[in-house]
């Protein structure tokens, strides 16, 4: 059985304030001792639309599976290239352009965080 790696109540996190074609965010990556990431949080300014209800809804999801085993490696090759608005210049040198908010986050998690891996789960 897989064994969740939640992080600790105090943890060290990562924000990165981000725009995409007018649509300003943070993603906020909070990280295990190790320095891997465990959870990802994105904050847009349009508090309680639809958009930010499904940004909430993956990073839910993202940070679970980060947690059961999921590797940055493994999410970058679902995650990046995913194509809906918003999408366009970022103003960001490293991804001057996202084709989604989802695109977004698996470049930034490949630029900062690709190669490391969780702990391995722990047999029940």
């Amino acid at each position: 059985m897989t064994r969740r790696h939640s992080l600790p109540p105090t943890r060290h996190s990562l924000t990165h304030k981000f725009v995409i074609d007018g649509h300003e965010g943070y993603l906020t990556v909070g990280m295990h001792a190790d320095g891997s990431p465990g959870e990802v949080f994105i904050k847009i300014s349009k508090d309680g639309s639809t958009l930010s209800g499904m940004c909430q809804a993956f990073c839910r999801a993202f940070s679970l599976a980060m947690q059961f085993g999921l590797t940055v490696d493994e999410a970058v090759m679902r995650f990046k290239g995913m194509r809906f608005e918003p999408m366009g210049a970022t103003g960001n040198p490293e991804i001057p352009e996202a084709m989604s908010i989802v695109d977004y986050v698996a470049r930034f998690m490949e630029l900062h965080f690709a190669q490391i891996r969780l702990r391995q789960p722990i047999p029940a």
